[in-house]
């Protein structure tokens, strides 16, 4: 007995030195590592997450022109406008189950060129569009295109980079301030076309290489990512003893291993609660909502947030790997909480007749008729707490989500738990877009943005206890966390 106590300190102080040892050979590999092509490859991978941000963004200026122009065959009425704006969400669903089988079939590279072909298709099919049914086929097709896309690129980037620069995706329509409906889809398929001649000169990633028994390939990729001086064959042999370990195929029985159902409880989860932000449904509908908060030009103030949006996802990239996932994630919560929350009061004081002599009253108010001249000092309210929304999930909970799913699973389930993770996105995505004004009609606007705010705040409670650290950790060593075990 004493013989066991005394050995357990020492056992623990040998693991210890160790990991040690690793960490210190890991970093005088990555010491020598060149990040050039590395940053090429990864910035041809964006073009996908920016092709799917012009596919959001595009209804939000395209449903206003869509609903003035004068040929009858193409004017859409509410109804088709809400159906215009959410059934890319259907397209982008059936495109994360895509996606989940093509990435492993095909590879993460192929995969990110096949997807660029229903972006180009779908926008061709709008620009040439002659009825509304073209027009949503066009977006069913741009969904798919976006819910392949929403899994392969996080996947391409976390395989290729090392654990000091992981993490990267934007997205904007500032074009839609300029441009007429038509104009604009010829302008987002342009984004696409970048993205698959780019890919034809990037490089497979070195894991699915591995995992496809391609050794000689993966350290050709690793040297292509890598640079010249590091010993990219070291590196490979860690990749190399990581896919050993899994091996085996999925089946049903792993869902009781912790390293599987934890990582995809935290994904799901994850998408489910960024959707319920709301902030699909705002972007839809972000020209309509300032129209309705009676900003006098709504064009400007939708491209005005889409530029906050661009530069915070920017500005989220570059820190990622510096402030942490959790950090972002809980600052991302809050800013989005309380900036819903003082959009809905300023819908609440626009009520017709309300005064601006009390908040109280106009919280405890019953109606909600917005007026049609609310008080003209109050109408900055608007755009700054959309501005400090958008920039608040630009910072967090936007780009966030992506990164982790592509950080947690398990070779093994890699795909799965991706496309399990993207149908969940898309399809609350869908539910919120489309049931949005129905929010607005039964809650009122302002009760709308107070319910996404307390959802917000969940969001924040959730990152605290159940949001594991990712940043600075190999993707072997957060798959070890999730089995509860340290890595070797």
């Amino acid at each position: 007995m004493n013989y066991e106590d005394e050995s357990r300190p020492l056992l623990a102080e040998s693991q210890e030195q160790g990991e040690e040892e690793d960490r210190s050979e890991q970093d005088a590999y990555l010491d020598k590592v060149k990040n050039g092509k590395l940053y090429l490859a990864t910035f041809a991978a964006v073009l996908g997450p920016l092709s799917f941000g012009f596919v959001l963004g595009y209804s939000s200026p395209a449903i206003p022109d869509l609903q003035r122009i004068t040929d009858q065959r193409l004017k859409l009425s509410t109804e088709e406008a809400s159906w215009f704006g959410s059934v890319v969400t259907i397209g982008a669903g059936l495109g994360g189950l895509l996606g989940g089988w093509i990435v492993e079939k095909i590879g993460r590279k192929l995969s990110l060129m096949f997807c660029a072909l229903p972006f180009i298709f779908g926008f061709t099919i709008i620009i040439a569009a002659q009825n509304h049914w073209m027009l949503y086929a066009g977006r069913v097709l741009t969904g798919v295109a976006s819910g392949v896309t929403s899994l392969v690129v996080p996947l391409y980037i976390s395989e290729m980079a090392h654990e000091r620069v992981r993490g990267t995706m934007g997205s904007s329509y500032i074009t839609g301030l300029f441009l007429d409906w038509r104009w604009l889809a010829i302008t987002c398929s342009i984004p696409p076309t970048v993205m698959l001649v780019f890919m034809c000169f990037m490089p497979e990633t070195p894991r699915y290489l591995i995992s496809q028994g391609k050794r000689r390939e993966a350290e050709e990729a690793l040297r292509f990512l890598r640079g010249p001086n590091a010993p990219t064959e070291w590196e490979c042999d860690k990749i190399e003893e990581a896919a050993r370990d899994e091996e085996a195929n999925f089946c049903l029985a792993d869902l009781k291993d912790p390293g599987v159902y934890k990582p995809l409880g935290v994904g799901i989860m994850m998408m489910l609660l960024q959707q319920l932000t709301g902030i699909n449904a705002i972007m839809f509908y972000a020209e309509t909502i300032f129209e309705q908060a009676h900003f006098q030009n709504g064009n400007v103030a939708t491209v005005i947030v889409a530029a906050t949006q661009v530069v915070f996802t920017a500005i989220a990239a570059v820190i990622m790997d510096r402030a942490g996932r959790k950090v972002l994630l809980i600052l991302s919560g809050i800013a989005m909480c309380l900036s819903e929350a003082a959009f809905g009061i300023y819908f609440k004081l626009s009520v017709k007749g309300q005064t601006n002599s009390s908040l109280v009253s106009a919280l405890m108010g019953v109606g909600d008729g917005i007026s049609g001249a609310p008080q003209p000092d109050l109408s900055w309210l608007a755009l700054a707490s959309m501005g400090i929304f958008i920039a608040g999930f630009a910072l967090g909970w936007g780009p966030t989500p992506w990164l982790v799913m592509s950080e947690i699973f398990p070779t093994r389930v890699r795909g799965l738990g991706s496309a399990a993770c993207v149908l969940t996105n898309w399809t609350f995505a869908f539910i919120v877009t489309k049931t949005f004004q129905n929010l607005m009609d039964l809650l009122t606007s302002a009760g709308t943005f107070w319910m996404f705010s307390v959802l917000c705040a969940l969001n924040v409670i959730f990152t605290i206890f159940f949001v594991p650290e990712t940043k600075g950790k190999t993707l072997e060593e957060i798959q070890a966390h999730f089995k509860g075990r340290r890595s070797r």
